[in-house]
Protein backbone atom coordinates (compact mmCIF):
# COMPACT_ATOMS: atom_id res chain seq x y z
CA UNK A 1 0.00 0.00 0.00
CA UNK A 2 2.99 2.30 -0.45
CA UNK A 3 1.29 3.97 -3.40
CA UNK A 4 -1.69 4.81 -1.21
CA UNK A 5 0.66 6.31 1.38
CA UNK A 6 2.22 8.46 -1.33
CA UNK A 7 -1.24 9.47 -2.53
CA UNK A 8 -2.16 10.60 0.98
CA UNK A 9 0.23 13.53 0.53
CA UNK A 10 -2.10 14.86 -2.16
CA UNK A 11 -5.54 13.63 -1.06
CA UNK A 12 -7.48 13.84 2.18
CA UNK A 13 -8.42 10.52 3.85
CA UNK A 14 -12.08 10.86 2.85
CA UNK A 15 -11.02 11.17 -0.80
CA UNK A 16 -8.26 8.55 -0.62
CA UNK A 17 -10.80 5.88 0.36
CA UNK A 18 -12.12 5.85 -3.22
CA UNK A 19 -8.66 5.05 -4.56
CA UNK A 20 -8.30 2.30 -1.94
CA UNK A 21 -11.49 0.69 -3.25
CA UNK A 22 -10.31 0.82 -6.88
CA UNK A 23 -6.85 -0.64 -6.20
CA UNK A 24 -8.30 -3.16 -3.74
CA UNK A 25 -10.49 -4.52 -6.52
CA UNK A 26 -7.41 -4.78 -8.75
CA UNK A 27 -5.61 -6.71 -6.00
CA UNK A 28 -8.43 -9.26 -5.93
CA UNK A 29 -7.90 -9.92 -9.64
CA UNK A 30 -4.10 -9.93 -9.35
CA UNK A 31 -3.86 -12.43 -6.54
CA UNK A 32 -7.19 -14.26 -6.80
CA UNK A 33 -7.35 -14.77 -10.60
CA UNK A 34 -3.86 -14.01 -11.98
CA UNK A 35 -4.47 -15.99 -15.18
CA UNK A 36 -7.60 -14.01 -16.03
CA UNK A 37 -7.39 -11.71 -19.09
CA UNK A 38 -8.80 -8.97 -16.83
CA UNK A 39 -5.70 -9.17 -14.59
CA UNK A 40 -2.96 -9.01 -17.23
CA UNK A 41 -0.50 -6.09 -17.26
CA UNK A 42 -1.95 -4.28 -20.29
CA UNK A 43 -5.48 -4.62 -18.91
CA UNK A 44 -4.37 -3.23 -15.54
CA UNK A 45 -2.15 -0.40 -16.78
CA UNK A 46 -4.23 0.58 -19.81
CA UNK A 47 -7.50 0.21 -17.93
CA UNK A 48 -6.56 2.52 -15.07
CA UNK A 49 -4.77 5.18 -17.12
CA UNK A 50 -7.38 5.29 -19.87
CA UNK A 51 -10.20 5.46 -17.32
CA UNK A 52 -8.44 8.16 -15.31
CA UNK A 53 -7.98 10.29 -18.44
CA UNK A 54 -11.63 9.84 -19.44
CA UNK A 55 -12.82 10.62 -15.91
CA UNK A 56 -10.88 13.89 -15.71
CA UNK A 57 -12.00 14.88 -19.21
CA UNK A 58 -15.67 14.21 -18.45
CA UNK A 59 -15.46 16.31 -15.25
CA UNK A 60 -13.96 19.22 -17.19
CA UNK A 61 -16.46 19.08 -20.09
CA UNK A 62 -19.72 18.15 -18.37
CA UNK A 63 -20.86 20.60 -15.67
CA UNK A 64 -23.55 18.34 -14.14
CA UNK A 65 -21.78 15.92 -11.69
CA UNK A 66 -24.30 13.08 -12.11
CA UNK A 67 -24.13 13.18 -15.89
CA UNK A 68 -20.33 13.49 -15.78
CA UNK A 69 -20.06 10.44 -13.49
CA UNK A 70 -22.34 8.32 -15.66
CA UNK A 71 -20.54 9.39 -18.83
CA UNK A 72 -17.10 8.74 -17.32
CA UNK A 73 -17.89 5.16 -16.33
CA UNK A 74 -19.77 4.22 -19.50
CA UNK A 75 -17.21 5.79 -21.86
CA UNK A 76 -14.36 4.18 -19.90
CA UNK A 77 -15.94 0.74 -20.32
CA UNK A 78 -16.36 1.20 -24.07
CA UNK A 79 -12.84 2.61 -24.44
CA UNK A 80 -11.28 -0.24 -22.46
CA UNK A 81 -13.18 -2.75 -24.58
CA UNK A 82 -11.92 -1.36 -27.89
CA UNK A 83 -8.39 -0.87 -26.51
CA UNK A 84 -8.37 -4.53 -25.35
CA UNK A 85 -7.56 -3.48 -21.77
CA UNK A 86 -10.84 -4.27 -20.02
CA UNK A 87 -10.20 -4.00 -16.27
CA UNK A 88 -13.35 -3.63 -14.09
CA UNK A 89 -11.70 -1.52 -11.34
CA UNK A 90 -10.89 1.02 -14.07
CA UNK A 91 -14.54 2.07 -13.91
CA UNK A 92 -14.01 3.12 -10.29
CA UNK A 93 -10.90 5.06 -11.29
CA UNK A 94 -12.96 7.04 -13.82
CA UNK A 95 -15.70 7.60 -11.26
CA UNK A 96 -13.28 8.90 -8.60
CA UNK A 97 -12.03 11.56 -11.04
CA UNK A 98 -15.58 12.99 -11.03
CA UNK A 99 -16.84 12.46 -7.47
CA UNK A 100 -13.52 12.42 -5.59
CA UNK A 101 -13.91 15.91 -4.24
CA UNK A 102 -12.12 19.20 -4.62
CA UNK A 103 -8.67 17.74 -3.88
CA UNK A 104 -9.01 15.33 -6.81
CA UNK A 105 -10.41 18.01 -9.09
CA UNK A 106 -7.48 20.32 -8.35
CA UNK A 107 -5.06 17.65 -9.53
CA UNK A 108 -6.53 17.78 -13.04
CA UNK A 109 -4.67 15.45 -15.38
CA UNK A 110 -2.03 15.13 -12.68
CA UNK A 111 -4.48 12.58 -11.23
CA UNK A 112 -3.04 10.14 -13.81
CA UNK A 113 0.37 10.36 -12.14
CA UNK A 114 -0.59 10.72 -8.45
CA UNK A 115 -2.18 8.66 -7.06
CA UNK A 116 -3.05 6.48 -10.10
CA UNK A 117 0.43 6.21 -11.64
CA UNK A 118 2.20 5.44 -8.37
CA UNK A 119 -0.31 2.76 -7.40
CA UNK A 120 -0.25 1.18 -10.86
CA UNK A 121 3.56 0.90 -10.80
CA UNK A 122 3.74 -0.55 -7.29
CA UNK A 123 0.80 -2.95 -7.65
CA UNK A 124 2.13 -4.29 -10.96
CA UNK A 125 5.57 -4.85 -9.41
CA UNK A 126 4.02 -6.77 -6.51
CA UNK A 127 1.91 -8.87 -8.89
CA UNK A 128 4.97 -9.84 -10.94
CA UNK A 129 6.95 -10.69 -7.81
CA UNK A 130 4.35 -12.58 -5.77
CA UNK A 131 2.57 -14.49 -8.56
CA UNK A 132 5.83 -15.79 -10.02
CA UNK A 133 7.03 -16.77 -6.54
CA UNK A 134 3.98 -18.96 -5.83
CA UNK A 135 4.36 -22.49 -7.34
CA UNK A 136 1.90 -23.30 -10.12
CA UNK A 137 1.40 -19.67 -11.17
CA UNK A 138 2.81 -17.66 -14.04
CA UNK A 139 2.41 -13.96 -14.59
CA UNK A 140 1.81 -12.55 -17.12
CA UNK A 141 -0.26 -15.48 -18.32
CA UNK A 142 0.85 -15.08 -21.94
CA UNK A 143 4.57 -14.81 -21.17
CA UNK A 144 7.23 -14.95 -23.83
CA UNK A 145 8.26 -18.39 -22.63
CA UNK A 146 4.79 -19.72 -23.17
CA UNK A 147 4.48 -18.11 -26.59
CA UNK A 148 7.73 -19.74 -27.72
CA UNK A 149 6.50 -23.26 -27.02
CA UNK A 150 5.48 -25.27 -30.07
CA UNK A 151 1.79 -25.89 -30.61
CA UNK A 152 0.45 -28.92 -28.76
CA UNK A 153 0.41 -31.89 -31.17
CA UNK A 154 -2.93 -33.04 -29.80
CA UNK A 155 -4.46 -29.69 -30.71
CA UNK A 156 -3.06 -29.94 -34.23
CA UNK A 157 -4.99 -33.19 -34.59
CA UNK A 158 -8.26 -31.65 -33.48
CA UNK A 159 -9.23 -28.24 -32.16
CA UNK A 160 -6.54 -25.54 -32.39
CA UNK A 161 -6.20 -22.03 -30.98
CA UNK A 162 -7.96 -20.43 -33.95
CA UNK A 163 -10.93 -22.75 -33.42
CA UNK A 164 -11.11 -21.82 -29.73
CA UNK A 165 -10.93 -18.09 -30.48
CA UNK A 166 -13.64 -18.43 -33.14
CA UNK A 167 -15.87 -20.36 -30.73
CA UNK A 168 -15.46 -17.67 -28.07
CA UNK A 169 -16.30 -14.98 -30.62
CA UNK A 170 -19.42 -16.88 -31.75
CA UNK A 171 -20.72 -16.94 -28.17
CA UNK A 172 -21.02 -13.14 -28.28
CA UNK A 173 -20.09 -12.71 -24.62
CA UNK A 174 -16.99 -12.29 -22.50
CA UNK A 175 -15.55 -15.43 -20.91
CA UNK A 176 -13.07 -14.78 -18.09
CA UNK A 177 -10.44 -17.25 -19.31
CA UNK A 178 -7.49 -16.68 -21.62
CA UNK A 179 -7.05 -18.56 -24.89
CA UNK A 180 -3.85 -20.11 -23.51
CA UNK A 181 -5.61 -21.49 -20.43
CA UNK A 182 -8.54 -22.72 -22.52
CA UNK A 183 -6.11 -24.43 -24.88
CA UNK A 184 -4.45 -26.17 -21.93
CA UNK A 185 -7.82 -27.27 -20.56
CA UNK A 186 -8.75 -28.80 -23.89
CA UNK A 187 -5.34 -30.48 -24.23
CA UNK A 188 -5.50 -32.00 -20.74
CA UNK A 189 -9.08 -33.15 -21.31
CA UNK A 190 -8.02 -34.82 -24.56
CA UNK A 191 -5.18 -36.60 -22.75
CA UNK A 192 -7.64 -37.80 -20.12
CA UNK A 193 -9.91 -39.07 -22.86
CA UNK A 194 -7.07 -41.11 -24.39
CA UNK A 195 -6.16 -42.50 -20.97
CA UNK A 196 -9.74 -43.58 -20.32
CA UNK A 197 -10.02 -45.36 -23.66
CA UNK A 198 -6.63 -47.08 -23.39
CA UNK A 199 -7.06 -48.17 -19.79
CA UNK A 200 -4.38 -48.00 -17.11
CA UNK A 201 -1.25 -48.65 -19.17
CA UNK A 202 1.78 -47.47 -17.23
CA UNK A 203 5.24 -46.55 -18.50
CA UNK A 204 6.68 -49.56 -16.65
CA UNK A 205 4.76 -51.85 -19.02
CA UNK A 206 6.34 -50.53 -22.22
CA UNK A 207 9.80 -49.30 -21.14
CA UNK A 208 13.06 -50.98 -22.09
CA UNK A 209 14.75 -52.24 -18.95
CA UNK A 210 18.18 -53.10 -20.38
CA UNK A 211 19.30 -49.47 -20.57
CA UNK A 212 22.78 -48.49 -21.69
CA UNK A 213 24.01 -45.71 -19.42
CA UNK A 214 26.95 -43.37 -19.04
CA UNK A 215 28.46 -41.53 -16.10
CA UNK A 216 29.55 -37.91 -15.91
CA UNK A 217 33.26 -38.69 -16.20
CA UNK A 218 33.08 -41.20 -19.07
CA UNK A 219 35.30 -40.33 -22.04
CA UNK A 220 33.51 -38.96 -25.10
CA UNK A 221 35.19 -41.39 -27.48
CA UNK A 222 34.16 -44.36 -25.34
CA UNK A 223 30.48 -43.33 -25.22
CA UNK A 224 30.38 -42.46 -28.94
CA UNK A 225 31.76 -45.91 -29.77
CA UNK A 226 29.25 -47.56 -27.41
CA UNK A 227 26.33 -45.72 -29.05
CA UNK A 228 27.46 -46.78 -32.53
CA UNK A 229 27.92 -50.42 -31.50
CA UNK A 230 24.55 -50.63 -29.74
CA UNK A 231 22.81 -48.56 -32.46
CA UNK A 232 21.21 -46.16 -29.97
CA UNK A 233 20.71 -42.42 -30.43
CA UNK A 234 20.65 -41.41 -26.79
CA UNK A 235 21.97 -42.59 -23.42
CA UNK A 236 20.96 -41.49 -19.91
CA UNK A 237 23.79 -40.11 -17.79
CA UNK A 238 23.51 -41.37 -14.19
CA UNK A 239 25.37 -40.88 -10.93
CA UNK A 240 26.62 -43.64 -8.64
CA UNK A 241 23.12 -44.06 -7.16
CA UNK A 242 21.65 -44.47 -10.70
CA UNK A 243 19.82 -41.16 -10.51
CA UNK A 244 19.49 -39.52 -13.92
CA UNK A 245 21.54 -36.32 -14.16
CA UNK A 246 21.31 -35.75 -17.91
CA UNK A 247 20.99 -37.21 -21.42
CA UNK A 248 23.65 -37.46 -24.10
CA UNK A 249 22.45 -37.90 -27.68
CA UNK A 250 23.86 -37.88 -31.18
CA UNK A 251 22.71 -34.26 -31.43
CA UNK A 252 24.96 -33.35 -28.50
CA UNK A 253 27.95 -34.90 -30.29
CA UNK A 254 27.14 -33.19 -33.58
CA UNK A 255 26.76 -29.88 -31.75
CA UNK A 256 30.26 -30.45 -30.40
CA UNK A 257 31.57 -30.87 -33.94
CA UNK A 258 30.02 -27.53 -34.96
CA UNK A 259 30.11 -26.22 -38.54
CA UNK A 260 33.64 -26.55 -39.90
CA UNK A 261 34.74 -24.22 -42.66
CA UNK A 262 36.09 -27.18 -44.60
CA UNK A 263 36.14 -30.95 -44.30
CA UNK A 264 33.45 -33.43 -43.29
CA UNK A 265 31.61 -32.98 -40.00
CA UNK A 266 32.49 -36.51 -38.86
CA UNK A 267 36.18 -35.88 -39.44
CA UNK A 268 35.95 -32.89 -37.11
CA UNK A 269 33.87 -34.93 -34.64
CA UNK A 270 36.52 -37.66 -34.47
CA UNK A 271 39.18 -35.11 -33.65
CA UNK A 272 36.96 -33.43 -31.04
CA UNK A 273 36.11 -36.62 -29.13
CA UNK A 274 39.63 -38.00 -29.15
CA UNK A 275 41.12 -37.75 -25.65
CA UNK A 276 43.67 -35.00 -25.26
CA UNK A 277 47.04 -36.05 -23.92
CA UNK A 278 48.35 -34.10 -20.97
CA UNK A 279 46.65 -32.43 -18.03
CA UNK A 280 44.97 -29.47 -19.75
CA UNK A 281 42.48 -29.24 -22.61
CA UNK A 282 40.64 -26.50 -24.47
CA UNK A 283 37.73 -28.77 -25.48
CA UNK A 284 35.20 -31.04 -23.73
CA UNK A 285 36.69 -34.38 -22.70
CA UNK A 286 33.90 -36.17 -20.78
CA UNK A 287 30.21 -36.81 -21.25
CA UNK A 288 29.17 -34.50 -18.43
CA UNK A 289 30.52 -31.54 -20.37
CA UNK A 290 28.23 -32.00 -23.39
CA UNK A 291 25.13 -33.72 -21.96
CA UNK A 292 21.73 -32.05 -21.98
CA UNK A 293 20.46 -31.27 -18.50
CA UNK A 294 18.24 -31.52 -16.64
CA UNK A 295 16.94 -34.73 -18.18
CA UNK A 296 13.21 -34.88 -18.92
CA UNK A 297 12.07 -37.99 -17.00
CA UNK A 298 8.78 -39.74 -16.24
CA UNK A 299 7.69 -41.98 -13.36
CA UNK A 300 7.24 -45.69 -14.00
CA UNK A 301 3.68 -45.40 -12.68
CA UNK A 302 2.72 -42.60 -15.10
CA UNK A 303 0.26 -43.33 -17.91
CA UNK A 304 1.90 -43.77 -21.30
CA UNK A 305 -0.25 -40.99 -22.77
CA UNK A 306 1.53 -38.49 -20.49
CA UNK A 307 4.69 -39.12 -22.54
CA UNK A 308 3.20 -37.53 -25.66
CA UNK A 309 3.52 -33.88 -24.56
CA UNK A 310 7.00 -34.61 -23.16
CA UNK A 311 8.22 -35.80 -26.55
CA UNK A 312 6.58 -33.06 -28.56
CA UNK A 313 6.97 -29.99 -26.35
CA UNK A 314 10.64 -30.63 -25.57
CA UNK A 315 11.65 -32.01 -28.97
CA UNK A 316 13.23 -35.13 -27.48
CA UNK A 317 13.28 -38.75 -28.64
CA UNK A 318 14.08 -40.56 -25.38
CA UNK A 319 12.45 -40.32 -21.95
CA UNK A 320 14.21 -42.02 -19.03
CA UNK A 321 11.78 -43.74 -16.67
CA UNK A 322 12.49 -43.51 -12.94
CA UNK A 323 11.10 -45.37 -9.92
CA UNK A 324 9.77 -44.04 -6.61
CA UNK A 325 13.34 -43.33 -5.47
CA UNK A 326 14.10 -41.38 -8.68
CA UNK A 327 16.50 -44.09 -9.80
CA UNK A 328 16.68 -45.15 -13.43
CA UNK A 329 14.29 -48.03 -14.15
CA UNK A 330 14.11 -47.98 -17.95
CA UNK A 331 13.72 -45.83 -21.03
CA UNK A 332 10.98 -45.19 -23.59
CA UNK A 333 11.65 -43.94 -27.12
CA UNK A 334 9.20 -42.38 -29.53
CA UNK A 335 9.15 -45.69 -31.44
CA UNK A 336 8.31 -47.60 -28.25
CA UNK A 337 5.41 -45.27 -27.53
CA UNK A 338 4.08 -45.40 -31.10
CA UNK A 339 4.18 -49.19 -31.06
CA UNK A 340 2.44 -49.36 -27.68
CA UNK A 341 -0.34 -46.95 -28.70
CA UNK A 342 -0.95 -48.92 -31.89
CA UNK A 343 -0.94 -52.25 -30.04
CA UNK A 344 -3.33 -51.19 -27.27
CA UNK A 345 -5.69 -49.41 -29.68
CA UNK A 346 -5.76 -52.58 -31.81
CA UNK A 347 -6.66 -54.66 -28.75
CA UNK A 348 -9.50 -52.30 -27.86
CA UNK A 349 -11.00 -52.70 -31.32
Amino acid sequence: MFGLVAGSAYLAPQHLVFVVASMGASAVLFFGAPHSPLAQPWAFVGGHFLSAFIGVTCFKLIPQPHLAAAAAVSIAIVAMHFAHCLHPPGGATALVAVIGGEAVHQLGYGYLLVPVGINVALFLSLALLINNFIPGRRYPAASAAMQSLPADPLLRLGVNRADLEAALADMGTFIDVSESDLEQIYSKALLRSHQRRLGEVQCAEIMRRDVITAEFGDALEEIWTRMLEQKVKGIPVVDRARRVVGMVTIIDFLRLAGKPASGHVFDRLRSMIRRTSGTTSDKPEVVGQIMSQPAICARDTAHIVSLIPLFMEHGIHHVPIVDSENKLAGIVTQSDLTEALYRYRAVLR
